[in-house]
């Protein structure tokens, strides 16, 4: 993908600087396709693997309920697949678009992650095909065997992808020199400090938003009264793969959070909206930030610094320690963070609350206060998502490469912005509608049997009874 960004580059570039309404509207741009692709590349990512887990159940069990699952979460994967390719085209072309002067200066650097995501890609796509073409066509194994590659081509083609917006946060792996990139180490720069934390954070966000948006499709039904086997088994499966994930990624975002405090201190600062320095300082929850002070919020003496550098009475830097040109809007970072944590603990309470039902009774919890939380944990998982991905995009301004150029410096100069950002609009919208009319009509089939007929609904059942 690389080499074609590059040509195109070569004549979109323009001496003339670009206006700050048109380095908004590519910014509104590119947030609002990452933000709408993210969503289907989770889902990319976590779906196939608890579709072939329902599978494999089902022929290990001989429970059709199983084969059921997994045959209907395969046709809904089929049409988020193909969406997910357009968002992806679109996204590709942008980079080259919007962003010219970035990638002419540094296209030769994130090229092999982007080139090895389209290997990934297309292995997934070529394997997609054949586990759906498959059904009744293979042997209950081989058809299972078949989607693996699905699930593998979708972990590595995430992993490829946050390589290059890890390095977009830790720049490493070349010289610079007249403004371009020579000397290029390409495993330096893909395998560069923040990018541990930052794949293995985003991995598992995938699973988790795969599974508790699942999960809360059939909470909400429970919620109507279709209580039985199938649906309370398609709430179960995917609930509980996304809530034991849940406390992992809390260990997870610490890691990456002390990524944050060595490598990107005033991310930190503007996620907690510190100012002035402090030693020891204080953790704040809520609160917005007004006049360099943030008001508002609950203060938890000496535990900033202890959670950013295990010591209670650790220097944490604030803003102040850098020129007002360089901090990020402190606002969007300190909110979305804040709103990321508080849905990452409400899933993490959720699958608590699910877990000590289980072992207490081997059931789900019988409130319809449990249900309302699963069906609410995929709105949660997907806010959190998006959270996430503000705040480290957002913290990392005024810089598209930390430290080595500036976003304002990258935009295409070029006229024209702000109308390819109503079009972008207008595409979305498209395909928002057009997504949510096709899985409403799938879903409004009904379960599918193995043979591809649709059974009659199946009677309420007693407690849930499931093979641990």
């Amino acid at each position: 993908m690389a080499p074609f960004l590059l040509v195109h580059t070569a004549a979109l570039v323009h001496t003339a600087a670009a206006t700050p309404a048109d380095l908004a509207a590519a910014r509104s741009q590119m947030a609002l396709s990452l933000g709408w692709h993210i969503i289907l590349a989770c889902l990319g990512v976590g779906m196939p693997a608890v579709t072939l887990l329902a599978e494999w159940r089902g022929i290990r069990t001989g429970d059709p309920v199983y084969r059921r699952l997994a045959r209907t979460w395969a046709r809904a994967m089929g049409v988020l697949f193909a969406v997910g390719a357009v968002s992806g085209t679109i996204l590709s072309f942008e980079m080259g678009l919007l962003w010219p002067v970035f990638m002419g200066a540094f296209g030769d650097v994130i090229g092999p992650p982007f080139a090895m995501e389209g290997i990934a890609f297309f292995i997934e796509a070529i394997f997609l095909g054949i586990y759906l073409y498959g059904w009744d066509r293979l042997s209950p194994r081989a058809h299972l065997l078949s989607g693996i590659p699905v699930v593998v081509a979708g972990v590595a083609s995430a992993f490829f992808v946050v390589t290059a917006n890890a390095w977009m946060n830790q720049p490493v792996g070349f010289d610079l020199v007249n403004g371009r990139a020579v000397n290029i180490d390409p495993w330096h720069a893909m395998f560069n400090p923040a990018t541990p934390a930052q794949t293995v954070h985003m991995i598992l966000a995938a699973f988790m938003v795969a599974g508790f948006l699942m999960a809360s499709v059939y909470a909400a039904a429970m919620l109507r009264g279709r209580r039985d086997r199938y649906h309370r088994v398609g709430f179960l499966l995917p609930f509980t793969i996304a809530a034991a994930i849940a406390p992992v990624q809390i260990v997870v975002g610490d890691w990456a959070a002390h990524v944050v405090v060595t490598q990107q201190p005033t991310k930190l600062a503007a996620m907690e909206g510190l100012y002035e320095s402090e030693k020891p300082a204080a953790l704040h929850i809520g609160g917005v930030y007004v006049d360099n002070e943030l008001r508002y919020a609950i203060a938890i003496p000496d535990a900033l610094s202890l959670l950013a550098h295990w010591d209670p009475s650790a220097e944490v830097r604030g803003l102040a320690e850098v020129p007002p040109d360089e901090r990020p809007p402190v606002n969007p970072v300190h909110l979305s963070f804040q709103l990321m944590v508080a849905a990452g603990f409400f899933l993490l309470a959720l699958g608590g609350w699910a877990a000590l039902a289980w072992w207490r009774r081997r059931d789900l919890p019988r409130s319809r206060l449990f249900l309302w939380g699963g069906a609410l944990s995929g709105i949660a998982a997907v806010a959190a998502l998006e959270a996430g991905w503000v705040t480290t995009e957002v913290g990392r301004q005024p810089w598209i490469a930390y430290g080595v150029m500036r976003t304002a410096d990258a935009v295409n100069p070029a006229p024209g912005i702000r109308l390819l950002f109503l079009a972008a609009l207008a595409v979305y919208l498209v395909l928002t509608v057009a997504s949510v009319y096709v899985l409403r009509r799938l879903a409004g089939r009904g379960p599918e049997a193995p043979d591809g007929s649709v059974p009659a609904a199946p009677q309420e059942h007693a407690p849930l009874q499931v093979e641990a």
